[in-house]
């Protein structure tokens, strides 16, 4: 008894041009790409995580230390939104990715601008206090 077999190769005396060949190079090609296409799932955890960089951004202060970073990290956070909508995952992740990232900068930015703004407020408590010694005899 003879089982028939998926792939047959070519009888004797027949051969396979290279345009065969061609052909299920392309059609391996393509179904790959299709897989691919499909396999990106949904970043939902990198929204999660860029939304929180945003939120905790702007409590820290970001809106009015940092507005430019903090309004670049919004937009690109709304663009990932969309990019998820339209099914778009991989530029969703990369945007939502760099919508962290600049959450990070703008966070960064406010609490430097906020140690500064502390420094100047002791060095100037420093010098009124030196001032004040001098002046007592």
């Amino acid at each position: 008894m003879s089982h028939p077999t998926v792939f047959q190769p070519a009888a004797r005396g027949q051969r396979t041009g290279p345009r065969t060949a061609l052909n299920l190079v392309l059609a391996a090609a393509f179904s790959l790409a299709l897989g691919a296409c499909a396999s990106v799932p949904a970043p939902t955890e990198q929204l999660a995580v860029g939304s929180a960089a945003v939120a905790h951004a702007t409590a820290a202060g970001g809106q009015d230390l940092a507005p430019a970073e903090l309004g670049l990290a919004r937009d690109k956070l709304r663009r990932a939104n969309l990019a998820l909508a339209a099914k778009e995952h991989a530029d969703a992740r990369r945007l939502a990715d760099e919508a962290q990232v600049d959450a990070l900068v703008a966070e960064a930015k406010t609490e430097s601008a906020k140690a500064v703004r502390a420094a100047d407020e002791v060095r100037a408590a420093s010098r009124a206090l030196r001032e004040e010694m001098g002046r007592k005899p």
